[in-house]
């Protein structure tokens, strides 16, 4: 029997693409790379953005902390109000909550970035606990921040599930031992939770606890 949820952020609860592409888009213009169109950046949604910026554009580790730094510049300005929670998620956690369970936050954002999305949108109340990254990027690996709360909050792995709308979260959640469920509503592209390795796919936020009571 589950006990313990841990939720993603964007793209699980918050739809939060316009304001993370478009604080990417201003990062490559301070780098002075070619700016890609909107569309072509759904890459950059999930994964630290340090090291999205390190791997995908084969920058320096200098290079990916200045382009980290710029990133911040505008999303903690206006681009983490450029968000909106996903129908039906508030409700899902209201009942999740209500039912017992007790539900963290893991994710490769920065905490602080984190708690003050859930205080804008009037969320924070339904969580335990967030686990996030550190401001410089660091420490922000799926794996670690699950890992994280496992191991300090006494989660039994067999009563824990992770819920996530990337490979990223369904891997983070395999390497812990702890059941997973991808969510089809976020950003993940054809099959790519599938072929993480999802036990379940749930098709909105009220699918998700019928997908959580079916462990």
């Amino acid at each position: 029997m589950i006990k313990n949820v841990f939720f993603d952020l964007d793209g699980t609860l918050t739809d939060s693409k316009e304001g993370i592409i478009k604080s990417a888009q201003y990062a490559f213009e301070k780098l002075g790379l070619p700016v890609p169109p909107f569309e072509e950046m759904y890459w950059v949604m999930g994964p630290p953005i340090r090291t999205s910026f390190r791997e995908r554009l084969h920058l320096s580790e200098e290079d990916a902390f200045r382009g980290l730094r710029y990133y911040q510049e505008r999303f903690g300005s206006v681009g983490y109000l450029e968000n909106r929670v996903y129908e039906g998620v508030e409700q899902m956690l209201g009942e999740l909550k209500d039912h017992g369970y007790r539900l963290f936050i893991t994710t490769s954002k920065p905490t602080f970035y984190t708690n003050e999305i859930l205080k804008h949108f009037g969320l924070d109340r339904y969580f335990t606990y967030v686990s996030g990254s550190d401001m410089d990027g660091t420490h922000g690996s799926k794996a670690e921040v699950v890992r994280y709360v496992i191991e300090n909050f006494d989660c039994e792995k067999d009563e824990t599930v992770i819920v996530g709308d990337r490979d990223h979260d369904i891997l983070g959640g395999i390497q812990n031992g702890i059941h997973t469920i991808g969510v089809r509503y976020g950003y993940a592209s054809e099959n790519e939770l599938e072929d993480a390795g999802a036990q379940y796919i749930a098709e909105s936020p009220e699918d998700i606890i019928t997908k959580i009571r079916s462990f």
